[in-house]
């Protein structure tokens, strides 16, 4: 396994290293994180030995379990929180997170704001822009977004960027169209923001996974979120089918 997932890792950084290229883009500007929502805390820890040090997860018990199994082993990692969080859960994740990806109301940042004062805990956000017309999708309109970054500016959080999801479509030919649109929209949209309020001076953009995390890469992704493609020839279809596609 840990071959395989030292293969399949290398795979994955040459394939957004010449998408990066191709766009005449520095290879080093692309953060791979890897997904681990269909894995063990087990194969989470082999990924982790592989070099993958930058984890994401979409389930707050999901989190906690494998954040719990790594200290355990002496492993630390920066987790990163990719999926849909409820406010009741927010708490639990913002313990633990290094990053999470899917700020996507004004309701979630207040919570997330607020929790983090009490727990003296300050992860850094991405804001979960909405750019398809996808009823299993959330996310902020842009047009909420200039006054959202206004408020967040002085918070306790360190706002990183913008996060968007290409919509679902069984035609791969329309599905990497379609991605390819609205990871394009993004970074038009990520350019008119004032970049002065996000960390480092600069808005970064957390979109593409397996399925077109090249797309994405070559419209300007500083993160891809990536889980499928690792696990190649390791995790069942059925298991990679249940664990959904909010990222992967």
């Amino acid at each position: 396994m840990q071959a395989r997932l030292k293969q399949n890792r290398t795979l994955v950084l040459e394939r957004i290293a010449a998408a990066a290229r191709a766009a005449g883009r520095d290879p080093s500007e692309v953060e791979l994180v890897a997904v681990t929502k269909a894995a063990t805390a087990d194969m989470a820890a082999a990924l982790f030995e592989a070099g993958c040090t930058d984890l994401g997860e979409n389930r707050a018990s999901a989190l906690e379990e494998k954040h719990a199994a790594f200290l355990k082993s002496g492993r630390i990692a920066r987790w990163h929180f990719v999926g849909h969080l409820q406010r009741n859960k927010a708490r639990r994740v913002l313990r633990i997170a290094h990053a999470i990806h899917s700020v996507d109301s004004v309701a979630l940042w207040e919570a997330l704001a607020r929790l983090a004062a009490e727990e003296r805990h300050f992860p850094g956000v991405y804001l979960q822009v909405k750019l398809a017309e996808e009823a299993t999708k959330s996310g902020l309109a842009p047009e909420e977004l200039p006054a959202l970054i206004e408020r967040a500016r002085p918070g306790p959080l360190p706002l990183l960027g913008l996060m968007v999801m290409a919509p679902l479509s069984d035609d791969p030919v329309a599905a990497k169209r379609l991605a390819r649109e609205v990871f394009e929209r993004a970074s038009r949209l990520a350019h008119t923001l004032p970049s002065s309020a996000f960390a480092r001076g600069r808005v970064r953009l957390s979109m593409g996974m397996s399925a077109d995390f090249e797309e994405a890469v070559r419209a300007g992704a500083h993160v891809v979120r990536v889980g499928g493609a690792l696990f190649d020839g390791l995790l069942s279809d059925g298991a990679l089918a249940g664990a959904g596609r909010s990222d992967a």
